[in-house]
């Protein structure tokens, strides 16, 4: 088995920590506060924690306020995603002091910023490629656009580093991650590779380690942490080096 790091998540809707089925809105299950589920990740002993604003990434809202107060509350990393699409909301996301950010819809819609703000920000910035029958799904997955090849060309000339890849068909599904799909985008790039989407059991985090060979090194965890089908501490316990 490889080394593969650890992300539960933390989704963020109307001040509440949520876990959505195939980002439907309408299809969340409520969790408590993030800050909570932020704390409690930590303590389980992550090293990353996935921070999700749902409201910013579908244009009705924002909890950047809880973002940047479970930023300031944790000592492990964190990576910030939903919505950011400029500059504005780009510098709003690093204020909150977040080692990463990642960047989907505007990747697709704005080439030429997200290229300049690889060049700018390096590997403090990801690219979500969120697909959905083979297409990159934008605005908070309710529309397709790009072709996943075009787009994975483009980037990588663009000079990214990280790749955040989510199934959407299988995201809060917790029928397995898309193993096919995984291996598509990194036969196609250099650059590493996280996995999202459809994580069941920890017969799913083995097979993802598996993929470290050919450049998968982390894995979201959301669903099937909150539904108690596995404990952080018992996905730590796979062995492996989870980052810092």
């Amino acid at each position: 088995m490889g080394r593969l790091e650890l992300l539960p998540a933390v989704d963020m809707q109307g001040g509440q920590a949520v876990q959505l089925v195939q980002g439907v809105a309408g299809s969340q299950k409520v969790f408590g506060e993030p800050l909570a589920a932020a704390r409690r990740w930590q303590a389980a002993g992550a090293k990353w924690l996935h921070l999700v604003d749902l409201d910013q990434a579908f244009g009705r809202g924002s909890n950047a306020l809880i973002a940047a107060e479970i930023v300031a509350e944790l000592d492990i990393n964190v990576e910030l995603t939903g919505g950011i699409r400029d500059d504005a909301s780009l510098e709003r996301a690093f204020a909150t002091g977040c080692k990463r950010v990642n960047i989907g819809t505007a990747a697709v819609e704005k080439p030429e910023w997200a290229a300049s703000v690889l060049k700018e920000y390096g590997e403090r910035v990801a690219i979500a490629l969120d697909v959905k029958d083979g297409k990159l799904a934008t605005r908070g997955w309710v529309q397709t656009a790009d072709d996943l090849d075009l787009a994975l060309e483009r980037l990588n000339q663009a000079g990214c580093q990280c790749f955040v890849v989510t199934d959407v068909n299988s995201d809060g599904m917790l029928r397995g991650p898309n193993i096919e799909l995984l291996k598509h985008v990194c036969a196609r790039t250099d650059a590493q590779v996280v996995a999202s989407g459809g994580i069941s059991s920890l017969a799913d985090l083995a097979s993802l380690a598996n993929l470290t060979r050919i450049g998968v090194r982390g894995a979201i965890i959301g669903t099937a942490l909150y539904l108690g089908n596995f404990t952080l501490e018992e996905a730590l316990g796979l062995g492996g080096d989870y980052g810092d």
